[in-house]
């Protein structure tokens, strides 16, 4: 397994008196290869859940294994090593270098792990090509349009041969079109046997997934069928009307810790 949460618990302390309990109690596995979506509103622990994953930040209690290892046992440069190596991040906004081109971008994570220049070249070209940018590899960030921009941070999160694809409302500076195109991309990926973490609010985005986590205040409340669950709190009507793609996958889950 490559993710494995077992009672993962989040507070922020906010003042002598005043404590947050952003997630409460969260269980849950990722087989390699899975794509699977977190999907809730506004403060109900997803941004905190994704930070975890991303090991971006430390639960208060419970263990997260991450490719067998417990990150809570884990220095600040293992961390910085495992986001490098193991996770790579694509974000609502690109986060691309404006003055840089696609092809230098792309290059970026390798350059920090020291790979020789003429070997990251290569594999920022094959990552760009894999994205469908081949013919972009020159042109900076203004050059491009929005969804280019986004293949380009697929592309980045690529390059590292990374175990876990985490993205975070890759679809929400975009046009619905040009999501659309992004989904695909995904979908893509997921085919070629991608593990894939998408952390969104939109139930439609969440439904093209095989397998959704509804988080609500901080704990697990549904856990399966991308559709059934990023759906589950729509009318009958609206639920059948709603437009997926991807194909379902109705295999059973790891158990998951949800709230009574």
């Amino acid at each position: 397994m490559l993710i494995e949460m077992r009672d993962i618990e989040r507070v922020y302390h906010l003042g002598r008196s005043e404590d947050v309990h952003a997630l409460r109690g969260v269980s849950f596995g990722v087989e390699r290869g899975e794509w699977v979506a977190i999907v809730g509103q506004s403060g109900s622990g997803k941004s905190t859940l994704m930070n975890i994953v991303g090991c971006l930040d430390t639960p208060t209690a419970g263990h997260y294994l991450l490719n067998g290892r417990d990150v809570a046992q884990l220095s600040d440069d293992d961390l910085s090593d495992i986001r490098n190596r193991e996770i790579g991040f694509v974000f609502q906004t690109f986060q691309l270098l404006p003055r840089e081109s696609a092809l230098n971008n792309v290059e970026l994570p390798l350059v920090y792990r020291g790979v020789k220049a003429r070997e990251r070249r290569q594999r920022a070209k094959a990552a760009l090509r894999q994205v469908g940018l081949g013919d972009r590899m020159r042109h900076l960030p203004t050059e491009l349009s929005g969804g280019q921009r986004q293949r380009v941070a697929v592309a980045r999160a690529l390059v590292s041969e990374p175990s876990l694809l985490l993205a975070d409302e890759p679809t929400g500076n975009l046009d619905s079109a040009t999501g659309e195109e992004i989904m695909r991309l995904f979908e893509q990926l997921h085919r070629q046997g991608h593990t894939l973490c998408l952390v969104t609010h939109e139930p439609r985005l969440a439904a093209r997934c095989p397998r959704a986590i509804r988080l609500r205040d901080g704990c697990i409340v549904a856990d399966g069928p991308g559709r059934e669950v990023a759906f589950a709190d729509l009318p009958d009507a609206a639920r059948a009307a709603a437009p997926v793609t991807a194909p379902q996958d109705n295999a059973p889950r790891s158990a998951a810790t949800r709230c009574p």
